[in-house]
């Protein structure tokens, strides 16, 4: 069992900045691909960007490619999401996950831990 916990979530205005920080229980997330998902009111779980197990490869959401940056320190067991140039659009609570495999997969069926989830706000 994994346990990730989320935090660095807040109220940013329009074209500003924030890091997410995700945190495992576990030294055993170190072998998991990793990624972040996000939720906005009203509508689906959608992809963001992921990350392998080596923090050798990303992928990205076409909406946040150049804006987000995922990056992983496995001595800490954290992951982080650098989210620059932030738009309203961006607005929604922000899961952390922890996949079944070594890679970055962009499904949300891969990934099996999750985390509370942590509130992004973008005022315009």
């Amino acid at each position: 069992q994994v346990q990730l916990v989320e935090s660095g979530g807040g109220l940013v205005q329009t074209g500003g900045s924030l890091r997410l920080s995700c945190a495992a229980s576990r030294r055993t997330a170190n072998y998991y691909g990793m990624g972040w998902f996000r939720q906005a009111p009203g509508k689906e779980r959608v992809f963001v960007a992921a990350i392998n197990w080596s923090g050798g490869s990303t992928t990205y959401a076409d909406s946040v490619k150049g804006r987000f940056t995922i990056s992983r320190d496995n001595a800490k067991n954290t992951v982080d999401l650098q989210m620059n140039n932030l738009k309203p659009e961006d607005t929604a609570v922000y899961y952390c996950a922890a996949a079944v495999l070594a890679e970055a997969p962009t499904s949300q069926g891969w990934y099996r831990y999750w985390g509370q989830g942590t509130q992004v706000t973008v005022s315009s």
